[in-house]
């Protein structure tokens, strides 16, 4: 049963996580949970609602309540949870309150899944589980957050910077630092590559290198070393859009996308930023949810604001209205 609810503030942002009592707690591993055998709650009374655009099934619990949602194709489930308050003060007046905890299934969902006993041993954990998932991580690297290192050392988060100092960039910084770049390691990929770390890219993430150590890094989803088309998550921002893992949402029109309705925090969101008004990719980053003035806000490794970002440093990260980033994005993945 749950015991309390504590308040963690870790630099700016806010989380409420409730804290099952400890004869209660469950064992759990991100991607693959397992629950112990007294937290097991099974899918008994549940209530599954198919939806399209895109296919999806919504759980709802014995009592109403909704449970999941779940995306024919995609890894990506939006559990429903504690409401938890996002925020980055700094750059931004804006909060984005939020019902939603993204978490990756082991599989790719499909219709029926859910009577499927590796999804719903996996479901009944995830119910459960209030470790950092794909929001909190993405907030574990905005300006001012702490850091944080594991039993040996090693920083795996903490403020990020976009990347080193180029003048020849018109952003005034370079591209191309991926997540071991920031890490500092060495890296061999699932296609074979092998790659060595920049001693001047140590604790930068580009935009799609972002999204690389949120998903693939810290919750364990496949990344490749290339752009070409596999399993993984691709290098960059225009491969993911273009052949990357799971479910598109909207086409690439090579104009401002429609549907934000479609839109689930957690998706990953694709903008033309180049010279060239067209649909070529060359920016992404990750949905959010409607913030307290009722936009849908983002958050993005950026230039301009060397490195991660929800707030408005580089052009407000809303999807709609007349700004720059509302206008200039494309598509957007659930993976």
């Amino acid at each position: 049963m749950v015991g309390f609810a504590l308040l963690i503030v870790a630099s700016t942002v806010a989380y409420v996580v409730l804290r099952p009592s400890p004869g209660d707690q469950p064992q759990l591993t991100l991607g693959g949970a397992q629950a112990a055998d007294d937290t097991a709650l099974g899918a008994s009374g549940y209530t599954y609602q198919r939806s399209t655009s895109p296919d999806r099934t919504e759980i709802i619990d014995s009592t109403g309540e909704p449970v999941a949602i779940m995306t024919d194709g995609a890894r990506t489930v939006q559990m429903y949870g504690p409401s938890r308050t996002f925020e980055e003060p700094q750059n931004t007046a804006s909060k984005v309150e939020s019902k939603y905890w993204v978490r990756l299934a082991p599989r790719p969902y499909h219709a029926g899944a859910e009577k499927e006993e590796w999804f719903t041993d996996w479901l009944s954990a995830a119910r459960h589980d209030r470790s950092p998932d794909v929001l909190a991580i993405a907030m574990e690297y905005i300006e001012g957050a702490p850091v944080k290192k594991d039993n040996q050392g090693q920083q795996y988060s903490g403020d990020a910077s976009f990347g080193p100092l180029d003048p020849l960039d018109p952003d005034g910084r370079a591209e191309k630092s991926d997540f071991y770049d920031y890490l500092g390691l060495t890296w061999t990929f699932l296609d074979g590559k092998a790659v060595v770390p920049e001693p001047d890219r140590l604790l930068a993430l580009d935009c799609s290198g972002y999204l690389r150590m949120v998903y693939g890094h810290r919750l364990d989803f496949p990344l490749l070393g290339t752009n070409t088309p596999g399993e993984g998550l691709p290098r960059r921002a225009y491969a993911m859009a273009e052949f990357g893992p799971g479910v598109q949402l909207m086409p690439n029109s090579g104009h401002r996308a429609r549907g934000l309705d479609r839109l689930l925090p957690g998706d990953l969101l694709f903008f033309n930023a180049g010279p060239v008004v067209d649909g070529h990719i060359e920016h992404s980053g990750i949905y959010l949810g409607i913030d307290d003035s009722g936009h849908h806000r983002f958050i993005s490794s950026r230039a301009v604001a060397d490195g991660p970002t929800m707030g408005d440093t580089g052009g407000e990260s809303i999807l709609d209205g007349a700004g720059y980033w509302a206008e200039r994005w494309r598509t957007a993945r659930r993976i």
